[in-house]
């Protein structure tokens, strides 16, 4: 029921990764329950079959770049939006059985992007070790606690699940980097703005027409519609077609946001709301302040040179 709270939560599995612990940093998810997937689509699919009231997925790394399955499954089937976006630190350890000393290592299992983005640590610290590759930083714990592997690069809640020591903690070379989830849901009203949202869109483009994607970006920027970020992946139609994600500043109830996205209803082949959301405010100290509407572009403004409009189509000069 749109306005109902959330309940039941889904998340990309399995247990002890960096989707469940982005996930208890939401405090209607502590109260309710919290199942893994397998991937990325059940865990959609879970939310649109209503099994879950809502899903954790990731959306873009840092280093890393975005998640195109989580883009390809937002943009195909049945709708679903966007609720909230969780921004969380990307911090590995080194994990394993307690009494394990590092220079016995031999052995370290790791998810793909966890041993990249430790690469540097591994080469310093166990240049003789062996890495594994294996499905989730989930896995790697449970396979270091199971006696599999010496050791795993895992994120501090497995090492934590699978009571295993941390031999070393923030061993990734990009110690600033970040992971940005979604919080997905069936469609509704989407939460009031605050003066600081993301909008995010999927557009599709009018391939026949010259400078389509031109006079998408067109519709944003002559309403002063800051983009934040743009990502093309292909339609899976033909050669050369792709669908277009935009993250924009502001909310579907803005108003200049809101005449933004009747433009890209005229000039594009389809648009795909995907939600409004707060910006997620994971670091006051640093984090980027609301671009600022330029003169003439706010919501007074609009609401302004509505009211003269209506005036003139009265018959009203004055």
């Amino acid at each position: 029921m749109p306005g109902t709270p959330p309940t039941r939560f889904v998340y990309l599995g399995p247990e002890g990764t960096f989707a469940e612990q982005a996930l208890r940093t939401v405090p209607a998810a502590e109260r309710g329950s919290r199942t893994p997937a397998r991937s990325v689509g059940e865990a959609l699919e879970a939310v649109r079959a209503a099994e879950a009231d809502a899903a954790l997925v990731p959306l873009e790394n840092s280093i890393g770049g975005a998640v195109g399955v989580t883009l390809d499954e937002l943009a195909e089937g049945e709708p679903l939006v966007i609720t909230r976006e969780v921004i969380l630190p990307v911090e590995f350890v080194l994990g394993a059985r307690a009494g394990t000393l590092l220079p016995s290592v031999r052995s370290v299992a790791a998810h793909p992007q966890a041993s990249t983005q430790c690469r540097g640590w591994l080469r310093a610290h166990l240049p003789d070790a062996v890495v594994v590759d294996v499905l989730s930083n989930g896995a790697a714990a449970a396979g270091a606690a199971s006696g599999e592997y010496d050791a795993a690069i895992c994120a501090p809640i497995g090492a934590t699940r699978h009571r295993l020591a941390v031999m070393a903690d923030k061993i990734a070379d990009h110690p600033d980097a970040v992971t940005r989830f979604a919080l997905v849901s069936r469609p509704g009203p989407p939460p009031p703005p605050t003066g600081d949202d993301v909008t995010s869109l999927a557009v599709y483009i009018a391939h026949d027409r010259v400078g389509a994607l031109l006079s998408v970006l067109m519709e944003l920027a002559v309403r002063g519609v800051n983009l934040t970020r743009i990502e093309s992946r292909p339609t899976g139609e033909a050669l050369g077609h792709y669908v277009f994600f935009l993250d924009c500043t502001g909310h579907v109830a803005d108003v200049r946001l809101g005449e933004a996205l009747q433009g890209l209803r005229r000039v594009c082949a389809d648009v795909r709301f995907l939600g409004s959301y707060p910006r997620h405010r994971w670091d006051e100290s640093t984090r980027e302040r609301p671009v600022a509407a330029p003169a003439g572009l706010s919501d007074a403004d609009y609401a302004d040179a509505a009211a003269w409009l209506a005036r003139l189509r009265a018959g009203e000069l004055t």
